[in-house]
């Protein structure tokens, strides 16, 4: 089915939102026109050779009516920083675009939110469902009948089996597993290469293949990083 074009405003000037406009640009019929940032973070005029306004009056340069937008927004507090800035682009007025790109494996029909970025060699089986403002980075295997709730992050080389369901704000390290039929609960970490076989509980935090928990909750990091201490 031929997609209709768009034109579209990118919010931030972060390496994610030039990895945007690169896959857009390159990988979409649609047209990135300009950036947005919060007033406080607009330091320059133009960004990847395009203007940028502060998204305080964003529409009045360039209104819902006929842009839409994209936030590339990183997972910082669980993806809550990303899921306000997607409310405040909405209560806007905006469209939000999606992104899948062309080299991920997908079925007709897929069923996917507004605000994602689904990055190459995703393999996406069919009858998965993908929500609002969801991240798959590059690699991903997710498995037939799955449901992915919305403000989910996943990174890479993630492995997540048949009809698992994944509920908000949760957050997958590198080439984690988790076993079919499995729900992982509300803004839980699932830690690189951390294997989960059985359901988890909202908030908590599974490290290394022995799916260590954690007495912090998730909420409670400041930063999901290697460098992050405790």
């Amino acid at each position: 089915m031929k997609q209709e074009v768009k034109k579209i405003v990118i919010f931030g000037e972060s390496q994610l939102a030039s990895l945007a406009h690169f896959y857009f640009k390159h990988d979409s019929p649609h047209e990135v026109v300009a950036f947005t940032v919060d007033r406080d973070y607009l330091n320059s005029k133009e960004h990847e050779g395009l203007p940028i306004v502060a998204f305080e009056e964003v529409e009045d340069h360039f209104p819902p009516s006929e842009y839409s937008m994209f936030l590339p927004i990183s997972f910082k507090k669980m993806s809550h920083l990303r899921r306000d800035k997607y409310e405040a682009a909405k209560a806007k007025g905006y469209h939000l675009a999606s992104y899948v790109s062309s080299k991920a494996t997908t079925w007709p029909d897929l069923d996917i939110g507004d605000n994602c970025f689904i990055f190459e060699d995703n393999t996406i089986q069919p009858f998965v469902k993908i929500g609002n403002n969801c991240v798959l980075w590059s690699g991903n295997h997710i498995g037939h009948h799955t449901t992915i709730k919305d403000h989910v992050f996943i990174t890479s080389h993630v492995v997540i089996s048949g009809a698992c369901t994944i509920e908000e704000h949760c957050f997958f390290g590198v080439n984690a597993t988790i076993r079919d039929e499995t729900t992982i609960a509300e803004a839980t970490l699932v830690g690189m290469g951390a294997i989960i076989t059985k359901d988890t509980k909202p908030g908590d935090i599974h490290l290394g293949q022995s799916s260590k928990i954690m007495a912090k909750k998730s909420m409670d990091l400041d930063s999901i990083s290697h460098k992050s201490k405790g």
